[in-house]
Protein backbone atom coordinates (compact mmCIF):
# COMPACT_ATOMS: atom_id res chain seq x y z
CA UNK A 1 0.00 0.00 0.00
CA UNK A 2 2.96 2.23 0.00
CA UNK A 3 2.14 3.02 -3.95
CA UNK A 4 -0.09 5.67 -1.98
CA UNK A 5 1.89 7.05 0.73
CA UNK A 6 2.56 10.65 -0.06
CA UNK A 7 4.98 12.05 -1.11
CA UNK A 8 7.23 13.40 1.60
CA UNK A 9 7.30 17.26 1.89
CA UNK A 10 10.43 18.94 1.63
CA UNK A 11 9.71 20.58 5.15
CA UNK A 12 10.53 17.16 6.80
CA UNK A 13 13.95 17.50 6.58
CA UNK A 14 14.02 20.94 8.12
CA UNK A 15 12.12 19.57 11.45
CA UNK A 16 13.63 15.81 11.75
CA UNK A 17 17.50 17.40 10.85
CA UNK A 18 20.04 14.63 11.15
CA UNK A 19 16.99 11.90 12.32
CA UNK A 20 15.31 12.01 9.40
CA UNK A 21 16.34 8.72 8.10
CA UNK A 22 14.88 7.45 11.45
CA UNK A 23 11.41 9.42 10.81
CA UNK A 24 11.24 7.73 6.85
CA UNK A 25 11.86 4.36 8.59
CA UNK A 26 8.79 4.82 10.69
CA UNK A 27 7.04 6.47 7.94
CA UNK A 28 7.55 3.47 5.77
CA UNK A 29 6.40 1.51 9.06
CA UNK A 30 2.79 3.06 9.43
CA UNK A 31 2.35 3.10 6.21
CA UNK A 32 2.58 -0.30 5.24
CA UNK A 33 0.75 -1.98 8.74
CA UNK A 34 -1.14 0.88 10.03
CA UNK A 35 -4.01 -0.28 8.02
CA UNK A 36 -4.12 -3.51 8.73
CA UNK A 37 -2.98 -3.72 12.43
CA UNK A 38 -5.81 -0.86 13.31
CA UNK A 39 -3.61 1.72 13.65
CA UNK A 40 -4.69 4.59 10.82
CA UNK A 41 -7.37 4.34 8.97
CA UNK A 42 -7.81 3.64 4.99
CA UNK A 43 -7.93 7.08 4.13
CA UNK A 44 -4.48 8.17 6.19
CA UNK A 45 -2.00 7.38 3.93
CA UNK A 46 -2.18 10.15 1.30
CA UNK A 47 -1.90 12.20 4.62
CA UNK A 48 0.58 10.46 6.44
CA UNK A 49 3.43 12.88 6.54
CA UNK A 50 1.48 16.27 6.12
CA UNK A 51 -1.86 15.74 8.45
CA UNK A 52 0.41 13.12 11.10
CA UNK A 53 3.80 13.02 11.19
CA UNK A 54 4.98 16.55 10.88
CA UNK A 55 1.74 17.74 12.78
CA UNK A 56 3.38 15.69 15.90
CA UNK A 57 6.52 16.74 14.74
CA UNK A 58 6.30 20.65 15.20
CA UNK A 59 5.41 20.13 18.98
CA UNK A 60 9.48 19.41 19.26
CA UNK A 61 10.72 22.13 20.30
CA UNK A 62 8.04 22.23 23.03
CA UNK A 63 10.35 19.84 24.83
CA UNK A 64 12.63 20.47 27.44
CA UNK A 65 15.26 17.68 28.20
CA UNK A 66 13.68 15.28 31.38
CA UNK A 67 11.05 12.50 30.97
CA UNK A 68 8.17 12.82 28.62
CA UNK A 69 5.25 10.59 29.54
CA UNK A 70 3.20 9.87 26.13
CA UNK A 71 -0.51 8.93 27.25
CA UNK A 72 -2.63 6.81 24.68
CA UNK A 73 0.00 6.93 22.57
CA UNK A 74 -1.69 4.48 19.64
CA UNK A 75 0.49 4.30 16.67
CA UNK A 76 3.03 6.60 18.15
CA UNK A 77 1.41 9.73 17.61
CA UNK A 78 3.32 11.91 18.99
CA UNK A 79 5.27 9.35 21.36
CA UNK A 80 7.18 7.76 18.62
CA UNK A 81 7.79 11.19 16.51
CA UNK A 82 8.65 13.21 19.24
CA UNK A 83 10.91 10.60 20.55
CA UNK A 84 12.97 10.43 16.76
CA UNK A 85 13.17 13.97 16.75
CA UNK A 86 14.52 14.86 20.40
CA UNK A 87 16.95 12.26 21.02
CA UNK A 88 18.25 14.04 23.87
CA UNK A 89 14.63 13.41 25.94
CA UNK A 90 13.63 10.48 27.71
CA UNK A 91 10.24 9.56 26.86
CA UNK A 92 7.60 6.39 27.93
CA UNK A 93 5.08 5.84 26.09
CA UNK A 94 1.63 4.55 28.00
CA UNK A 95 -0.89 2.98 26.48
CA UNK A 96 -3.26 0.45 27.83
CA UNK A 97 -4.30 -1.78 24.46
CA UNK A 98 -1.80 -4.91 23.87
CA UNK A 99 -2.23 -4.79 20.06
CA UNK A 100 -0.75 -1.39 20.19
CA UNK A 101 2.14 -1.91 22.85
CA UNK A 102 3.23 -4.37 20.70
CA UNK A 103 3.08 -2.43 17.76
CA UNK A 104 5.02 0.60 20.29
CA UNK A 105 7.61 -1.58 21.36
CA UNK A 106 8.26 -3.45 17.99
CA UNK A 107 8.98 -0.01 16.56
CA UNK A 108 11.02 1.40 19.40
CA UNK A 109 13.36 -1.43 18.43
CA UNK A 110 13.36 -1.42 14.99
CA UNK A 111 14.52 2.27 14.99
CA UNK A 112 16.51 2.12 17.72
CA UNK A 113 15.02 4.60 20.07
CA UNK A 114 17.19 3.97 23.24
CA UNK A 115 15.37 6.95 24.48
CA UNK A 116 12.11 5.39 24.90
CA UNK A 117 10.13 2.69 26.95
CA UNK A 118 6.92 1.46 26.48
CA UNK A 119 3.83 0.69 29.57
CA UNK A 120 1.36 -1.12 29.40
CA UNK A 121 -1.43 1.06 31.22
CA UNK A 122 -4.58 3.07 31.15
CA UNK A 123 -3.10 7.35 32.91
CA UNK A 124 -5.65 6.94 35.61
CA UNK A 125 -3.76 3.56 36.64
CA UNK A 126 -0.29 3.50 35.68
CA UNK A 127 2.47 3.53 38.30
CA UNK A 128 5.34 4.84 37.35
CA UNK A 129 9.45 5.37 39.48
CA UNK A 130 9.10 8.96 39.15
CA UNK A 131 6.71 12.17 38.42
CA UNK A 132 6.97 13.52 34.92
CA UNK A 133 8.62 16.92 33.32
CA UNK A 134 5.93 16.76 31.17
CA UNK A 135 3.20 15.04 29.69
CA UNK A 136 1.45 14.69 25.80
CA UNK A 137 -1.37 13.59 24.03
CA UNK A 138 -3.04 14.04 20.97
CA UNK A 139 -6.64 12.94 20.07
CA UNK A 140 -7.36 11.32 23.90
CA UNK A 141 -10.07 13.00 24.83
CA UNK A 142 -11.70 16.62 26.07
CA UNK A 143 -8.81 18.64 27.67
CA UNK A 144 -11.52 18.96 31.60
CA UNK A 145 -11.30 14.76 31.25
CA UNK A 146 -7.45 15.04 30.55
CA UNK A 147 -6.62 16.68 33.23
CA UNK A 148 -7.54 14.38 36.28
CA UNK A 149 -5.89 11.62 33.63
CA UNK A 150 -2.28 13.57 33.39
CA UNK A 151 -2.35 16.08 35.95
CA UNK A 152 -1.24 13.37 38.66
CA UNK A 153 1.70 12.16 36.90
CA UNK A 154 3.97 14.95 37.22
CA UNK A 155 6.18 16.47 39.44
CA UNK A 156 5.72 20.35 41.41
CA UNK A 157 6.49 22.82 37.95
CA UNK A 158 5.52 19.98 35.39
CA UNK A 159 3.80 20.60 32.08
CA UNK A 160 1.05 19.43 29.98
CA UNK A 161 1.99 19.75 26.39
CA UNK A 162 -1.54 18.64 24.73
CA UNK A 163 -2.01 18.37 20.64
CA UNK A 164 -5.57 19.77 20.33
CA UNK A 165 -7.81 21.16 18.02
CA UNK A 166 -9.58 24.35 16.42
CA UNK A 167 -11.79 24.33 19.53
CA UNK A 168 -8.44 24.42 22.10
CA UNK A 169 -9.82 27.07 23.40
CA UNK A 170 -13.15 26.64 24.46
CA UNK A 171 -11.82 23.43 26.26
CA UNK A 172 -9.37 25.74 28.22
CA UNK A 173 -12.96 27.68 28.98
CA UNK A 174 -15.06 24.26 29.73
CA UNK A 175 -12.44 22.72 32.00
CA UNK A 176 -12.54 25.60 34.69
CA UNK A 177 -13.54 23.53 37.55
CA UNK A 178 -10.64 20.98 36.76
CA UNK A 179 -8.08 23.75 36.32
CA UNK A 180 -8.63 25.08 39.61
CA UNK A 181 -8.96 21.73 41.35
CA UNK A 182 -5.06 20.26 39.66
CA UNK A 183 -3.34 23.49 39.91
CA UNK A 184 -2.98 24.17 36.65
CA UNK A 185 -1.41 27.92 36.00
CA UNK A 186 -0.15 29.87 32.37
CA UNK A 187 -2.96 27.48 31.08
CA UNK A 188 -2.58 29.02 27.42
CA UNK A 189 -2.79 28.07 23.34
CA UNK A 190 0.22 27.66 21.42
CA UNK A 191 -0.93 27.78 17.59
CA UNK A 192 1.99 26.67 15.67
CA UNK A 193 2.99 25.54 12.30
CA UNK A 194 1.75 28.36 10.90
CA UNK A 195 3.19 29.10 7.10
CA UNK A 196 5.38 25.69 7.29
CA UNK A 197 2.51 23.39 7.56
CA UNK A 198 -1.24 22.93 5.36
CA UNK A 199 -2.56 22.70 8.92
CA UNK A 200 -1.55 24.32 12.07
CA UNK A 201 -1.34 22.22 15.54
CA UNK A 202 -2.64 23.50 18.31
CA UNK A 203 -1.62 22.41 21.81
CA UNK A 204 -2.48 23.36 25.33
CA UNK A 205 0.27 24.03 27.09
CA UNK A 206 -0.36 24.29 31.41
CA UNK A 207 1.94 24.10 34.44
CA UNK A 208 0.92 22.12 37.29
CA UNK A 209 1.56 24.14 41.00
Amino acid sequence: MTEILEAEPSVAAELFGDRIEVARSFARNLADQGEERGLIGPLELPRLWSRHILNCAIVAPLLRPGLVGDVGSGAGLPGLVLAIARPDVSFVLIEPMERRVAWLTEQVAALGLENTTVTRARAEDVRLPQRLDQVTARAVSAFRTLIPLTAPLLRPGGELVLMKGAGAQGEIEAAAKAIRKYHLDNVEVITLGEGVLPDVTRVIRATVD
